[in-house]
């Protein structure tokens, strides 16, 4: 099962990845755990061109195929091999991304971007999503505190940033069965239960 982790910035989805994988495991999965931009070494070079500061005259669609090109790699060298293998792939993000960033967020045709994208995967789509959600503000606050990397993707403006969480929000209430929303603004620990319970109660009826 290919099960993929979403959110706005400061939502936690990333620092909820490794206790949710051990949990997975102890209940007898082989679970691997991967994330976007990334997942292979020339992912992580790419990673790096996207993510840093020193790289703030990218255009959007520039941005668009850097994404792409590192999320090609990603699926053909680690995502379609483990799920061949019957293994449980765990990602942090995927192509959703693309769409409530750089479609949302930057207003870029969605239909356009989804022909791209799936060109890019090959067709591939996540089984279960889950949808870590909560305000912009309170998000920005919690990377604040928390002194997370600051990278040129949270240097964009707040209007950017909320038309993303409401792109996260149109494309979960679109696909109902496949999306789950869990609130955010929870304890970290409410959080990883819920998020171990959408998932156990899925891999249970599928």
């Amino acid at each position: 099962m290919f099960i993929t982790l979403e959110g706005p910035e400061g939502s936690g989805k990333t620092s909820q990845l490794p206790a949710l994988a051990h949990y997975l495991r102890d209940a007898g999965y082989e679970v691997i755990l991967t994330r976007e931009p990334g997942g292979t070494a020339v992912g992580d070079q790419i990673r790096n061109v996207l993510m840093s500061l020193k790289n703030v005259a990218i255009v959007p669609r520039t941005e668009i195929l850097l994404f792409l090109a590192a999320r090609a790699q990603h699926v053909e060298s680690v995502i379609r091999p483990a799920l061949h293998d019957g293994k449980l792939v765990l990602c942090d993000r995927f192509s959703d991304s693309t769409l409530a960033y750089q479609g949302y967020g930057h207003k870029t045709d969605l239909e356009t971007l989804r022909s791209l994208l799936n060109f890019s995967t090959g067709g591939l789509n996540p089984d279960l999503t889950l949808l870590l959600d909560l305000p912009v503000k309170m998000g920005f606050e919690r990377k604040r505190d928390n002194s997370a990397e600051w990278n040129r993707l949270d240097a964009y403006d707040q209007t950017f940033h909320e038309r993303v969480r409401q792109g996260y929000l149109d494309l979960a209430a679109e696909e109902p069965d496949r999306w789950i929303v869990i609130d955010a603004t929870k304890s970290k620990n409410e959080v990883q239960l819920a998020m171990r319970a959408a998932i156990m109660n899925r891999l249970e009826h599928d």
